[in-house]
């Protein structure tokens, strides 16, 4: 029997048609992630499952006695501590606890109730409320907080940690269904990487609506694509649904090539025999089979999400240096004992639990702090671009993308300006649109813009695609690849850090140092720290808890010497498609001035002579151009 019905489902919002009679079941106990652009109507519908809103249309059946929870929109407040929050969202536990209490003090009177006694306690043991505080506590611990720290108030702790204590509650009440609107975005990557854990392992439903490929590959059992109003189910995680939708469209496109190529035929023939007595009946038949032939639609694909970072002017190593510094706050030290280096070609992410460093690690190589003590290095001419969440905050809401970076560029030209926004997806409609306006999204694109404006040799990303959908993720990931310098990232997404990083560096205990290991030994390291810090009663292992050092950093390291070895072919292509430009710009000038009739004057034989000599110049410069470029760009794809 299906846990949840979804049957010719419409939804409006606003008079917006977002689901037109769509059609989803989802079983017991199996994961679905949800997946779609932004703006088509995932967390409409997950409001709609738990009853916010009213259908337009159709109807939702959920399973009697179905138990169904989510994380609530507003973060809980107030005075009690975080376990005894969390173990408050079990309703039921807490209301037989309290009726078990009641039943108690009241013994030695007359009104209780030995038969109703015994049922809260036979209840109490069925859904296992002895164990509720550890369970509750194994959960807030994966999601980041330690025994002290659950001891503490809600009140004390800032909104995106209570929106974990949110999360933590609706994973706590173990639901047959359970629905999750972007769970990741309040998350580092050693939480999220505890999720995805524990989503793997929970035997309930779960509608999951997630940009985090990394969750939709290793959690979920299929993924349903909502899509211009309907839904369509796919089983396998994301990457397989990548793959067949792509067959499918493949598909699609050719049987829809094959008919448009017989309809064209046929309608050759009527067009020719229509009038013509002795092929009127065959010209009829052509007709008719015109008629029946299917309506088979090309498959048109949204707009391809493009990014694109400015050129930097290239630096000798060493760009950044660090030697035994120290930094922090108010002169209290976060970090301390820094020796460390940048170069060009590196790509760094920064691990560790949030409140270890890692932003202010990225501060202080972005030039917003300076060492409280040791030695800080940079080149001269080095350029930092510094993206950070935090500075969707700092925008001003009456004024437009194009507003915002002319501001930062007084001096450049307007078409410049609206180029650098071009390079992250921003269009001319949305450069003009007010940012209050703007999606989280869009936001993060003109951040991305103004971070980039002055063509940084070193990128510092921290939590970068928060509001980016999955394809403007993949987008941000191709862009990066094909950035000519060096990248520190901060990110909780694993899909992200494994395709971007080389090197990783760990942030804990007051020191960043080398983790010379993968994404997979990250995990491994991870779990057995748990571990190793719940069999010592939360000492938290051996003193200094320095990560382990495994022998397989090959794959990173093959990368890094890869794009390093790869860059003067780039530098090829890139010339070469320079050279093409210029060459068509020339070859254009040169014919519209062989097009003139003045160029035909009398005593001008010569000048026509030499510009038909030069196009004839062009033309296999181009030749030879076009195949310089050619053979770069399949290295550059072999390589990839």
């Amino acid at each position: 029997m299906s846990l949840l019905v979804i049957s010719a489902l419409t939804l409006r919002i606003a008079g917006r048609t977002l689901l037109d009679q769509a059609d989803l079941t989802v079983d017991p106990g199996r994961r679905i992630g949800l997946v779609g652009r932004n703006g088509a109507g995932k967390s409409t519908l997950l409001a709609a499952i738990a009853g916010d809103i009213q259908p337009d249309g159709g109807e939702i059946r959920l399973s009697s006695r179905a138990r169904m929870a989510r994380i609530l929109q507003e973060a809980p407040s107030g005075e009690q501590n975080l376990l005894d929050t969390v173990l408050a969202g079990d309703v039921e536990r807490t209301q037989l606890l309290a009726e078990a209490e009641a039943a108690v003090s009241a013994v030695a009177g007359d009104g209780h109730d030995p038969g109703r006694v015994a049922d809260i306690h036979e209840r109490l043991r069925a859904i296992e409320a002895d164990s509720a505080p550890a369970r509750a506590a194994t959960i807030l611990s994966g999601l980041g907080f330690d025994a002290a720290a659950q001891a503490r108030a809600v009140n004390d702790f800032s909104g995106g940690w209570r929106m974990r204590v949110a999360l933590a509650t609706a994973l706590f009440l173990n639901p047959d269904l359970l629905l999750l609107d972007e769970p990741t975005n309040h998350l580092d990557l050693e939480a999220t990487l505890w999720l995805e854990s524990w989503l793997a392992r929970f035997p309930g439903a779960a509608l999951i609506v997630s940009h985090d490929r990394g969750l939709l590959d290793r959690a979920v059992e299929a993924i349903a694509h909502l899509d211009r109003g309907k839904l369509s189910l796919t089983p396998g995680g994301y990457d397989e649904f990548v793959r067949i939708r792509t067959e499918h469209a493949m598909q699609q496109n050719r049987a829809a090539d094959r008919i448009a190529a017989r309809r064209a035929h046929m309608q050759s023939f009527v067009d020719r025999f229509r009038a013509k007595a002795t092929k009127a009946k065959q010209a009829q038949a052509r007709i008719k089979a015109l008629e029946k032939l299917p309506a088979i639609e090309s498959v048109v694909e949204d707009r391809a999400t493009v990014f694109a970072f400015p050129e930097p002017i290239q630096l000798p190593p060493p760009m950044l240096t660090l030697e035994r510094a120290t930094v922090g706050y108010d002169g209290r030290p976060i970090l301390s004992n820094l020796s460390l280096r940048i170069d060009m070609e590196d790509r760094i992410a920064l691990l560790g639990a949030n409140g270890n460093g890692k932003s202010t690690f990225a501060k202080l190589i972005a030039g917003r702090l300076e060492p409280q003590s040791g030695v800080m290095q940079r080149h001269a001419k080095l350029k930092v671009g510094y993206f950070a969440q935090h500075q969707a905050e700092e925008l001003t809401p009456d004024e437009s993308p194009v507003q915002h970076i002319a501001r930062a560029l007084p001096l450049a030209l307007p078409t410049a300006l609206r180029s650098q926004l071009a390079r992250f997806g921003l269009d001319a409609n949305r450069a003009d649109t007010p940012t209050r306006d703007l999606s989280g999204g869009e936001k993060a694109r003109l951040l991305l813009a103004l971070a980039t404006r002055d063509a940084p040799q070193l990128l510092i990303l921290d939590e970068p695609t928060n509001h980016l959908d999955l394809d403007a993720r993949e987008a941000l990931i191709r862009a990066l690849a094909e950035f000519e310098g060096a990248v520190l990232l901060i990110s909780h997404d694993p899909h992200l850090v494994e395709l971007v990083a080389d090197r990783l560096w760990l942030v804990g205990d007051g020191r960043v140092q080398p983790f010379d290991g993968d994404m997979a030994e990250y995990r491994v390291w991870l779990s057995e720290r748990a571990r190793a810090a719940a069999r010592e009663a939360g000492r938290g292992g051996e003193s200094g808890s320095r990560a382990p050092t495994p022998a397989r950093a090959e794959d990173r390291r093959d990368r890094a010497e890869t794009r390093r070895a790869m860059a003067p072919v780039r530098k090829r292509a890139r010339d070469a498609e320079a050279l093409l430009a210029r060459l068509a710009a020339e070859r254009a000038t040169l014919e519209a001035r062989l097009a003139d009739p003045a160029m035909y004057a009398p005593g001008r034989a010569e000048e026509i002579t030499r510009a038909n000599t030069r196009l004839a110049a062009i033309a296999r410069e181009q030749a030879t151009a076009e195949e310089e470029w050619l053979e770069a760009e399949q290295e550059l794809e072999a390589a990839s």
